[in-house]
């Protein structure tokens, strides 16, 4: 199964998918929909029956029980885009046997433990690496793979009794709209899982409430040299309204249940400046609390330069899905108990991020998140463990097993 599941792996990563948070077509990019096209076909030659790909790029496909015994319908949900935050085109996959040492992933960016000390959970492991020029893509394609490999290894082990097994791979899930058309009644499962998580062991049931905030700030250019009392330099101003969120609440300052606010661009001239921020927080009166305090800033610099110097456009992306599954809390048991029997230690955390499972837990489809195996997600430092992928797959059968009972 391990030589199966790299060269799908590899396979997968080289594809380019990357989303893109500012187009207004769904999905966001074509290029997912060239590779959904390509794992059409792909579940079809492994047998996988109502293959279908539908108008908004979902690929559903679905493996037949072979039992009669009434059981729940399992889904099993993966992304097939990569994050726009670092290249994901002309991806490299790298593997290699990882000694415990600083890995150089070319002449500019090395992996070291020093700095990432969870590598040496893996020594003597292969893991399969950047080559330093682009992200990896585990997120998601890990998952995808996991699913597709798992999938295949049901149907040819029909001696292994299951239920109906739905599953599904999403566009646009890194720019927060992967379930936007999502269609739950026609997935017809009664719970799923995400394959969408970190390190071998997550099992995820807790994510943030996430928002997105584009905020313009409108300036005046003049003559420098006659600009007293006239210009309003937008590029200061912005700046000016940065200030204003607590420092301490970003990203790189905060772990565990701490929300945070990310700056995650900001282009801009005198005349005008762009800045576009998300905004997470576990807890749903923090995150509110957030919002309304990017709001008032708003509000404060507009009442100091100006009526419409500075615009905002604010939306929610997803919310906690504790909210919805803890009442079918036997589902993670279901998952936590599939870990134990395959020799994994899970690892139950709140997730500091989201996944597709967030959303489509609140339209009717309960779905906690599983490990797909990843590190460093994002950017070129990522890697995922071979030997993690694996037992994802592992993962995935034993739950379907377990459902029959």
């Amino acid at each position: 199964m391990k030589e199966t599941i790299v060269k799908r792996f590899i396979g997968y990563a080289k594809e380019y998918t990357t989303s893109d948070p500012t187009s207004k077509t769904f999905p966001s990019t074509a290029r997912q929909l060239v590779f959904m096209d390509k794992l059409v076909e792909e579940l079809k030659q492994i047998g996988l029956s109502d293959v279908e790909k539908d108008e908004f790029g979902y690929v559903m496909a679905t493996v037949p029980a072979t039992t009669d015994e009434k059981a729940p319908v399992v889904g099993f949900v993966a992304h097939v885009d990569t994050s726009p935050d670092f290249s994901g085109e002309n991806v490299n996959p790298i593997i290699r046997k990882y000694d415990g040492g600083t890995i150089k992933l070319n002449d500019k960016v090395s992996l070291s433990p020093e700095q990432f000390p969870d590598l040496l959970n893996y020594i003597g492991e292969e893991i399969i690496t950047t080559d330093g020029s682009t992200l990896l893509g585990a997120d998601d394609k890990a998952g995808v793979t996991e699913i597709v490999s798992a999938m295949e290894y049901l149907i040819q082990h029909p001696e292994i009794k299951h239920g109906k097994i739905r599953v599904c791979f999403t566009p646009d899930e890194e720019i927060g709209k992967g379930a936007d058309h999502f269609d739950v009644e026609k997935f017809g499962a009664e719970f799923a899982y995400t394959l969408d998580g970190g390190e071998r062991g997550e099992l995820e049931y807790e994510n943030f409430n996430a928002a997105m905030a584009v905020i313009t700030v409108q300036g005046r250019s003049v003559h420098p040299g006659a600009a007293k009392n006239k210009m309003i330099n937008a590029i200061h101003v912005a700046h000016k309204l940065d200030s204003m969120l607590p420092s301490e609440q970003r990203p790189e300052y905060t772990t565990n249940y701490e929300g945070f606010f990310h700056l995650l661009s900001f282009e801009g001239k005198v005349e005008q400046t762009k800045m576009m921020y998300i905004i997470r927080d576990h807890d749903r009166t923090l995150f509110n609390k957030r919002k309304e305090m990017i709001t008032q800033a708003c509000i404060f610099l507009n009442d100091e330069y100006g009526e419409g110097t500075v615009s905002l456009e604010m939306e929610d992306q997803y919310y906690n899905m504790r909210e919805k599954v803890e009442p079918v809390k036997h589902i993670v048991d279901l998952a936590e108990e599939a870990m134990k029997e395959v020799g994994v230690e899970p690892i139950i955390r709140a997730i500091r991020g989201g996944t597709d499972g967030s959303r489509l837990s609140f339209m009717g489809l309960p779905c906690p998140n599983i490990f797909a195996g990843g590190h460093n997600f994002h950017g070129p430092y990522e890697y995922v463990p071979v030997a993690s992928m694996v037992k994802a797959v592992e993962v995935i059968v034993k739950i379907a097993e377990k459902v029959v009972g």
